[in-house]
């Protein structure tokens, strides 16, 4: 990173033009509940960071209005003080005025030693305050600011699972999950952090304390959702009465809620579900199901009674974001289909197994959906009673016929083929023959995790010598996003002789069942992409700009460039350094934005395009948001939509405009001139500017004020950048309070902005 400090004289022309949001972009850890009964109003509290000034709530489909009713955030320290000082005084006054008056020498009105309507009313309000909004040195300040939200759900909403926002002046968080259900929804009070200190000021205010601790059981109706968050050391009890017979379905979602709680060994709330019968014994147990972490239990009534339901986190942890809703009764619950995909254009019927089902198929129409992995939902009839992982693929398929468990039985195919097969028993392996000649370049690869089967995989590619020609347990796809274990095999070789081959798949723990299905696809290579773009929420001020991350997640050999562009955007709105370079996996763009009347948000779309095998192929770009898991691992993981927020503009004087011609040229050794125009402004004091995501070797060097605007040079060191090296350059600019020069410098202070992504190539260095 590469900083420079403005010259006095251009800072307010600078800010005028790029200034963003001088606020912290707002971020939300925790929804609570996460999410509620269509036809009905009720509370959520929305734990988060920078969140006050939140006065919009985006909700992803329609059917869902809401409105903040309440906030609140532990004042600091000082504050805390100088209000709790004050209270001592007033205090102190209003026993001295109360002895006065019992020793019958009460002071005049007029006199500064008089109580009076007004003393009374500052004690009351400070005493709110404090009880309110008391300082907090247990909370977690990434969730510690909670916004109470009024949600109304209309009956006509769409059931199923949406995103929530909360968008302050010119800024949306990040999403989080929200459920738009049927059935009645049970909900426990809002945790709140542990605060013994508050706790002691509320007891001398004659108020309950707010201190977490075990509760009774608490009785619920089945069917019904059951909402609540987990705190640390606490268990939480449900009793509820039930028929013999009955087939019930307990299916906690926790992780499922909030992907990745960064601070969190394993990352994530590990929901742990205990039944009790009606004598207290233990009769089922589930910390997790398959390869998912979040656990169901499905338990046949044995008699007429009241049974409890306990949930707890596996290793007694707890904060107000292990969040976990829980879906209780004789309920219907998909486990998985077969097959796990259909060729396009098609409609395919699958085997649908699961619980409490009234039907064992269904049909999924593939003539609208796009290649690759779909979700979908699974219906009985007009009611939906689950939702599956369904590929689809323009390959021919067939499907795998046993006995095929050795070289001997092997079950011939030819390629290209996909498969669709199941390792049925434990010890099973499915073995393909397959004809190649010398030179040819196979991929064999497995979708069955990334479609929510447990099949954790393993590949073997043997010669007719039985030789091992190539091997693969697991293959990492950065395009799967909430999965931790990437249990897909994928093999690659080029064939090193003329003759039948044999493909061999099986579990890697020896595993099998009906539920082990998968989908083997082997072909020659077939070149593709898909594109990702973090973060989901864009947020700058009308005609600055503002920089995302686009990911390219390469296949099967692809190098070609892609390049990016917005898809029916509304008018004014640009992409700048929209291209990923050829054999690059990632660019830094920035999206443009034109000037509006206020502040409006705009779910916009980015697709990327480019040239495959001799065709123009075109692929929509997700959006994404990248978290981190444990203190270590980060996960792209996709959102339903890119939302683009829009603060207004920053007055009459147009818009930030690159002058140079674009690829900037510069030489290996050498500098080159960035010449960007905009108006000119009122000055300001303070600001630092750093050149991130730079190419290597190119840095700032400095900046002069111009008739048009400013001219930034830049230099080149020939030994880190060779002639050819291309990349964007990104101009963001920061700005601290008096004393905190090295926060902005460092890239830490208040952002203003960025400059339009400006394409950069090195070239030839010219000599003389």
């Amino acid at each position: 990173m590469n900083l420079l400090r403005v010259p006095g004289c251009l800072l307010g022309v600078l800010l005028s033009a790029l200034v963003v949001n001088a606020q912290n972009t707002p971020r939300i850890g925790y929804v609570f509940p996460a999410g509620g009964r269509a036809g009905h109003t009720f509370s959520i509290a929305v734990g988060g960071q920078f969140i006050e000034a939140a006065t919009n709530i985006v909700f992803t489909g329609e059917g869902i209005r809401a409105e903040v009713v309440d906030f609140h955030k532990p004042m600091n320290q000082g504050l805390f003080n100088n209000l709790r000082d004050k209270m001592r005084e007033l205090q102190d006054k209003k026993q001295a005025y109360q002895k006065a008056v019992r020793q019958g020498n009460p002071p005049p009105l007029t006199s500064t030693n008089a109580w009076t309507t007004a003393n009374e009313k500052e004690l009351t309000e400070i005493r709110e305050r404090i009880a309110k909004n008391p300082p907090n040195r247990n909370a977690t300040v990434a969730i510690a600011e909670v916004a109470t939200i009024r949600v109304t759900i209309e009956p006509s909403a769409a059931i199923g699972e949406r995103e929530i926002r909360l968008g302050t002046p010119g800024a949306l968080s990040n999403p989080l999950k929200f459920h738009v259900g049927e059935l009645a929804e049970f909900s426990k009070p809002p945790a709140q952090a542990p605060n013994p200190e508050a706790d002691r000021i509320r007891q001398q205010f004659g108020q309950r304390t707010n201190t977490a601790s075990a509760k009774a059981e608490v009785r619920v109706t089945p069917p019904t959702v059951i909402n609540g968050q987990i705190m640390p050391g606490i268990v939480d009890r449900y009793r509820f009465f039930a028929r013999r017979g009955q087939q019930f379905v307990i299916a906690a979602e926790a992780r499922g809620l909030i992907p990745y709680i960064a601070d969190a060994v394993p990352g994530w709330f590990q929901a742990a579900l205990t039944l009790y019968d009606t004598k207290g014994k233990e009769i089922a147990y589930d910390d997790d199901f398959r390869f998912h972490p979040d656990p169901v239990l499905f338990f046949k009534i044995p008699a007429d009674g009241e049974y409890v339901l306990e949930v707890k986190d596996a290793i007694y942890r707890g904060r107000e974001d292990f969040v976990y809703r829980i879906t209780v009764g004789e309920l219907p619950f998909v486990t998985g289909i077969f097959p796990l995909g259909g060729p396009t254009g098609s409609v395919t019927r699958v085997e649908v197994s699961g619980w409490n089902l009234a039907t064992n198929h269904a049909e999924f129409d593939a003539r609208t959906l796009s290649e690759g992995a779909n979700s979908l939902v699974v219906r009985d009839g007009t009611n939906v009673i689950g939702s599956a992982a369904f590929a689809v693929d323009s390959l021919p398929e067939i499907l795998e016929a046993e006995p095929n468990n050795d070289a001997r039985h092997a079950e011939a195919v030819t390629l290209p083929v996909i498969v669709n097969g199941r390792i049925e028993k434990s010890g099973d392996v499915d073995v393909f023959r397959i004809r190649g000649r010398a030179g040819e370049e196979w991929v064999a690869e497995v979708m069955a995790r990334r479609l929510d089967s447990p099949l954790d995989g393993v590949l073997q590619l043997l010669d007719a010598a039985g030789k091992q020609i190539a091997f693969n347990d697991d293959n990492e796809d950065k395009g799967s996003g909430l999965n931790t274990h990437h249990a897909d095999p994928r093999i690659a070789v080029t064939l090193p002789a003329d003759g039948e081959y044999f493909l061999h798949l099986r579990d890697t723990q020896s595993k099998g069942g009906p539920e082990y299905a998968y989908r083997l696809r082997v072909s020659a290579p077939r070149p593709d992409f898909a594109l990702r773009l973090a973060p989901s929420a864009i947020n700058l001020r009308g005609g600055a700009s503002a920089a995302v991350t686009v990911y390219a997640l390469r296949r099967d050999g692809f190098t070609n460039d892609i390049t990016l562009a917005l898809k029916d955007a509304p008018a004014g709105f640009t992409l700048s350094g929209a291209k990923i370079q050829a054999g690059q996996d990632q660019v830094k763009a920035t999206v443009n934005a034109p000037a509006v009347p206020g502040d409006e948000h705009f779910p916009i779309q980015i697709e990327g395009r480019a040239m495959v095998a001799g065709r123009w192929v075109t692929h929509p770009v997700v959006p994404a948001d990248d978290l981190m898991q444990a203190f270590f691992y980060r996960h792209l993981v996709p959102a339903q939509a890119l939302q683009l927020s829009v603060a207004g503009r920053f007055g009459q004087r147009g818009v930030v405009k690159i002058l140079s011609p674009l690829p900037l040229k510069i030489a290996a050794g050498g500098t080159a001139k960035l010449q960007v125009g905009f108006p000119r402004g009122p000055a300001m004091d303070r600001v630092q500017f750093n050149l991130g995501d730079a190419p290597e070797g190119i840095t700032m060097k400095e900046f002069s004020l111009t008739k048009s605007g400013v001219e930034v040079v830049l230099q080149c060191d020939a030994s880190k950048a060779r002639p050819g090296t291309t990349g964007n350059l990104i101009l963001n600019a920061a700005v601290a309070r008096a004393g905190n020069q090295a926060k902005a410098a460092a890239g830490r202070g208040r952002s203003l902005g960025a400059l339009p992504a400006v394409p950069v190539e090195v070239v030839e260095a010219v000599s003389h």
